[in-house]
């Protein structure tokens, strides 16, 4: 599969570490030192650039990928991308991270697969501290995206 990836943080540069060795793999970021934090295995590609430039999204291969993934620390620009990638490019699977759970709901009707992290931790939390937590990670996440669904 072809990926591109937006954002090289703590979330971009591991997803794109996972992926690299099985999948044809880009990595954007706005500054070349943050792709350091890709080692030595990263098998993929790294372009500097904004993340919201049609021309910066065309070298990085968004036209005929089979994903996109906006994991930047800012809400607005991975939401602007991912409708870029999503409805400009057609990119079948696009992925975004938001902390604003107003806002993850909204992108969440146009089709965007939303993680908002805020709202996963803040769940967490409260089922520990209720005494509902899950035995696994895997169980919690399930129950938080039933949760998402039911609220939709």
């Amino acid at each position: 599969m072809r990926i591109v990836i937006i954002g090289c943080g703590r979330v971009g540069s591991t997803v794109a570490r996972l992926l690299s060795p099985t999948h044809d793999v880009t990595i954007v970021d706005r500054t070349s030192d943050s792709f350091r934090r890709l080692g030595t295995s990263f098998k993929g590609k790294r372009l500097v650039g904004p993340a919201t430039d049609m021309d910066v999204l065309r070298k990085a291969g968004v036209e005929g990928a089979d994903a996109f993934i906006a994991v930047t620390d800012g809400d607005n620009r991975n939401i602007m991308a991912s409708q870029m990638a999503k409805r400009v490019f057609n990119v079948p699977t696009v992925l975004t991270r938001v902390y604003d759970p107003v806002r993850a709901s909204v992108f969440q009707k146009h089709g965007i697969h939303v993680l908002c992290t805020t709202s996963m931790a803040a769940g967490f939390f409260r089922d520990i501290i209720e005494g509902n937590a899950c035995d696994t990670f895997a169980e919690q996440l399930q129950a938080y995206l039933d949760a998402s669904v039911q609220k939709a």
